[in-house]
């Protein structure tokens, strides 16, 4: 038997050819020096397979203890994901409505399986109220978010708009043909954004007829209105950046191209659409409804001759009332140092008198501007 043929025999077989050799090696004519080779072929044979079969055994022990290990983990998943079962029963919603008009939250815990420090757990009623409010954000869904602690500091390229044109303060790339000069050094010019978090707050005084609603309604009530205006002042903040931008820029703030004297026309809003720099590649239109309906009146005007914001969103936000903003919105970041849950506080003493409760919602987030070119603001004459 060759030796190639010996390392593919199984445990049995290498037994068989063993007895095999004992009865050829007292042949007269055996060839004891090939027989020896195989010999030391089969045991080298044989020693592979128990290896390959401790192998075996120790990968089927991991393998089970990890399964164990898999299952304990999921055993505990299943634990923790109790107290979100709860807290979306009726009963949780009635106790946690209470905590809302009272201030004592003792119900919403006794009711836990787990013990849970610091705030109670909101009902998903509630929460929903948020989501849905940041959902619905056209604005803060296209800007640029991070959660970081602290004030944050971005460096951007830094750039002017010269007689209406876009113009970087560094160099750019340039060609290179091989054998020729050496090409320049590239001059970079950069200035540093500051985010510096500040808390966005909204308080809202609930009366005896909003307390005298079910418990659910009572809570979404509450949640969709504080939710809904606290994101609408980030909004608002967002706006109010882009339009203190300045053609020149500086060290601390991106430039952005500004148009005096401007119209509600659909020219117009094509013609600031050229003043952006070419990484501006998701513009959109800014503006209040007032000026909106003006501008869909002219291209109305116009027989449709083109889509009333040439293809770009319209947003509309009341802050940008009097100017229309056309705007790369990643040119925007808003840092949320303590992640975008809206923290609510309630105050049952201070409005006693009145017989109401002060429900303060807060967010904590710093808002800034952090490339150039990615906005013109129009000004309406």
């Amino acid at each position: 038997m060759t030796i190639e043929e010996i390392k593919v025999l199984s445990a049995e077989d290498c037994e068989k050819r063993m007895s095999a050799i004992k009865e050829e090696m007292n042949a007269e004519d055996a060839d004891l020096e090939a027989l020896s080779a195989e010999v030391d072929a089969i045991e080298e044979r044989k020693n592979a397979l128990i290896n390959a079969e401790e192998s075996r055994k120790a990968l089927a022990e991991k393998v089970a203890n990890d399964h164990t290990a898999t299952i304990v983990e999921e055993r505990k998943e299943d634990k923790k994901m109790e107290n979100i079962e709860i807290r979306n029963t009726q009963e949780y919603i009635h106790a946690y409505a209470n905590y809302v008009k009272t201030g004592d939250d003792s119900e919403c815990r006794a009711l836990l399986t787990e013990n849970v420090s610091g705030t109670v757990p909101v009902p998903e009623i509630a929460l929903s109220r948020i989501e849905t409010a940041w959902n619905e954000s056209d604005i803060l869904t296209r800007v640029r978010k991070s959660n970081i602690k602290g004030n944050i500091k971005q460096g951007f390229e830094r750039a002017t708009y010269v007689d209406g044109v876009f113009t970087p303060a560094g160099s750019s790339a340039v060609k290179h043909t091989e054998g020729s000069g050496a090409v320049d050094e590239e001059t970079l010019s950069l200035g540093i954004a500051t985010m510096i978090p500040a808390t966005f707050k909204k308080w809202l005084g609930v009366s005896d007829e909003v307390l005298a609603m079910d418990d659910g309604g009572f809570l979404e009530y509450v949640y969709d209105e504080l939710g809904h205006m606290i994101i609408s002042a980030i909004e608002a903040e967002v706006v109010t950046q882009l339009l203190a931008l300045t053609d020149a820029g500086s060290a601390t703030v991106p430039a952005g191209y500004n148009i005096a004297n401007g119209s509600a026309t659909v020219a117009q809003i094509i013609g600031a659409e050229g003043y952006l720099c070419d990484e501006a590649k998701n513009p959109v239109v800014i503006s209040s409804k007032a000026t909106a309906t003006a501008v869909k009146q002219n291209a109305l005007s116009l027989n449709y001759a083109v889509a009333p914001f040439d293809g770009m969103d319209n947003i509309t936000n009341g802050t940008a009332s009097g100017h229309i903003l056309v705007v790369d919105l990643s040119c925007v970041r808003v840092n949320f140092p303590n992640g975008e849950d809206i923290k609510f506080v309630f105050d049952d003493k201070t409005l006693a008198t009145s017989d109401l409760v002060r429900v303060i919602g807060k967010l904590y987030a710093g808002v800034a501007v952090v490339k150039a070119g990615m906005c013109v603001d129009v000004t309406l004459a």
